[in-house]
């Protein structure tokens, strides 16, 4: 195991977990694990905002403390996971950083450009994701392959694909890849490089679709552009969104308040 990558020397803890109401233990074990992984994913959305906006998305770890926990707001991938390695290797946990290739909705080769970490624990190794939009972990799950774990809308697990693990979700009899990984060590400046072409590159996901998201022990809620999903266990509900309408649904559906003027356009974006 490498020494840590990103100084959690600046992390304001409590204000992080004021963020996502853990008022549990601290230990650098599984079940607390379990719990502020958990807790991370229910408070924080997933969101791409700022590259819609036109605004840096900023990795240092003071950047994505202001952003996610000081202005509560939300972001993606790199964001979520910078905050929530920081603060696991704050609380002793001792973890490396990995990045994976997603496939989720996609029938091409993309670039590695999601980041995600390995927890060791006594219990054996765990990977750990705070910050996929779609179906990614809602917990820490065993680096095992063909152990599912069972939620609301669908089971997850891991295959093994030559020296890739590739997460897998299924639902009903629909299987389908949601990301491939290698268990080499990434550092800061490998994040630098993929975030600039995920909030950059002119076909980058994230430059062309306002994306957000919010799982919930019941299910889970997107918006892609103007479409606005609610996902329970008995289906999902989809509701047009209205340009005029976006900034109050991020903020009712999301718990996203954004500075007074903001103004969200779909224009162009429809997909």
């Amino acid at each position: 195991m490498q020494p840590s990558t990103q100084d959690s020397a600046s992390l304001d803890l409590d204000a992080y977990l004021a963020r996502i109401g853990h008022r549990g233990a601290l230990a650098p074990t599984r079940e607390v694990l379990d719990a502020l992984h958990a807790a991370h994913v229910y408070s924080i959305p997933f969101e791409n905002l700022d590259v819609l906006l036109g605004r840096p998305i900023r990795l240092d770890l003071a950047s994505v403390q202001a952003k996610l926990v000081g202005a509560r707001r939300g972001g993606y991938c790199f964001e979520h996971n910078t905050l929530f390695a920081a603060v696991l290797r704050r609380l002793g946990f001792k973890l490396t950083t990995l990045i994976a290739r997603v496939r989720f909705q996609r029938s091409d080769t993309g670039p590695r450009s999601h980041m995600l970490s390995l927890v060791e624990l006594p219990e054996g190794p765990f990977i750990a994701d705070v910050g996929f939009g779609g179906p990614g972990l809602l917990q820490p799950l065993p680096l095992v392959e063909g152990e599912g774990r069972a939620r609301v809308l669908d089971v997850i697990g891991l295959r093994r694909e030559g020296a890739s693990w590739v997460l897998v979700s299924s639902a009903g009899e629909a299987c389908q890849d949601i990301y491939a990984f290698t268990l080499e060590e990434n550092l800061p400046i490998d994040y630098e490089v993929a975030n600039h072409y995920t909030s950059t590159h002119p076909s980058s996901l994230f430059v062309n679709n306002l994306i957000a998201a919010l799982p919930s022990p019941e299910g889970r809620v997107t918006l892609r552009n103007r479409e606005l999903g609610i996902w329970r266990r008995d289906g999902v509900e989809r509701v047009l969104v209205r340009d005029d309408a976006l900034v109050d649904v991020l903020r009712e559906r999301f718990g996203l308040e954004l500075p007074a003027g903001t103004r969200l356009s779909c224009a162009g974006l429809d997909r």
